[in-house]
């Protein structure tokens, strides 16, 4: 499918900016911007050519919104039609889906997102679906006097200096005392006009001793590769060989499901070996191009192993006791790989896993790939916890 990423605010645009660095020139990626109010968040990103990064919102003086949920609405308001004219050079009418990538938390990026779904829906009739981080409680509360604090507002993830180098010490914690109450009402907000929003749990991810600030990039790097693990699940190169179950935007619109609900990506892989070409002796005998079979029952494993991984692992969000109203399962890999029997064993086991009546499915054949995955989407979950404990800071 088609998708069309815009990373609003801080750490929106510090993961569209990692999307384009990595899939820059995957067919899936149709197109990525960066808006924020922050120069120099903006003039941070590497990959993204100053023609995809816009900044917006002259009244905030370029120094980014200092946490103000209500200015940063204020902004999206008034600047939502120049946002959607600030895309227009990379053809937004041709794609098949639009993904707002924002801090839940901040101020610039999670003001402007509902006003701009609004406007993307208005002019376009593709599905507009947001990817928010949710904040960490660390970052609400009062920074002790021996753990220093930054005070910056830039988002509840993206890279920063020295995140994830190693040589020092880590980057700080942001302190953001409006954080938990902002992530409420812009989810509120996303949901009406939304057609899913599929939040990453930031506190989830972090590892044992491990703070935000240094883990920055590493989460830039899970967001990423869900993100492109789901939406390019379906793009095969030309010339290559095509899925049986062909996954499209259709696919992924009815598993997400129209009406604002939260959504949850897993993703699993498992390293497998290509098949060697030749004979089944490896001798390539009478010139023979065709890829050895692969053992049936190691076929079979790997698929069980990475679908049962992708929904029991971490998702970008709990998911309580596993339920879900509708899920989308892709599974993909080197072609001799996809033991169909296999793949239709593990879709059963989803059905009882999830209670879903809705149960979707793709293959994403990879030729040359070294590794057997599966991505699993379930839409129309229970209230995650972490989800809960945010809205109630507005109750």
């Amino acid at each position: 499918m088609r998708l069309h990423v815009i990373g609003l605010g801080g750490a929106g645009g510090r993961v569209a900016d990692r999307l384009a660095a990595a899939h820059g020139d995957d067919p899936f990626l149709g197109g990525v911007n960066a808006f924020d109010t922050d120069m120099d968040a903006l003039g941070a990103l590497d990959a993204l050519g100053e023609e995809r990064r816009y900044r917006f919102g002259d009244a905030a003086g370029g120094d980014g919104l200092q946490g103000d949920l209500h200015a940063g609405r204020r902004l999206g308001d008034a600047h939502a039609s120049e946002l959607g004219r600030a895309m227009d050079d990379q053809r937004p009418s041709l794609a098949e889906a639009f993904l707002l990538v924002v801090g839940l938390g901040g101020a610039a990026g999670a003001g402007a997102a509902p006003a701009l779904a609004a406007e993307l829906s208005r002019l376009y009739d593709a599905p507009v679906y947001a990817f928010g981080f949710l904040p960490t409680r660390d970052e609400t509360e009062e920074p002790d006097d021996d753990a220093p604090r930054s005070a910056s507002a830039g988002g509840a993830s993206g890279a920063g200096a020295g995140a994830g180098a190693g040589d020092g010490p880590a980057p700080p914690t942001p302190h953001r005392p409006l954080a938990e109450r902002n992530a409420a009402r812009t989810l509120d907000a996303l949901s009406e006009e939304c057609a899913a929003v599929f939040p990453f749990d930031n506190a989830a991810w972090l590892r044992p001793s491990e703070t935000l600030g240094g883990a920055r990039d590493r989460l830039n790097g899970v967001a990423a590769e869900r993100i492109a693990a789901l939406f390019g699940a379906g793009e095969t190169p030309e010339g290559t060989e095509t899925p049986q179950q062909v996954l499209d935007a259709s696919d992924v619109a009815r598993a997400a499901g129209g009406d604002g609900e939260i959504a949850a990506i897993g993703h699993a892989t498992q390293a497998v070996d290509a098949p060697d070409s030749g004979s089944k002796f490896g001798l390539g005998l009478f010139g023979s191009s065709e890829p050895a079979e692969v053992d049936t029952s190691a076929a079979v494993s790997a698929i069980e192993t990475v679908i049962r991984k992708a929904t029991r692992g971490k998702n970008t969000v709990e998911v309580p006791d596993g339920r879900a109203d509708r899920t989308l399962l892709v599974v993909g890999g080197p072609p001799a790989w996809l033991n169909r029997e296999a793949i239709a064993d593990g879709r059963r086991w989803l059905a009882e896993e999830t209670g879903s009546d809705a149960i979707l499915s793709g293959d994403a054949p990879v030729p040359e790939g070294d590794e057997v995955f599966a991505v699993v989407i379930r839409s129309g979950i229970d209230e995650p916890d972490r989800v809960r404990e945010i809205r109630e800071t507005i109750e």
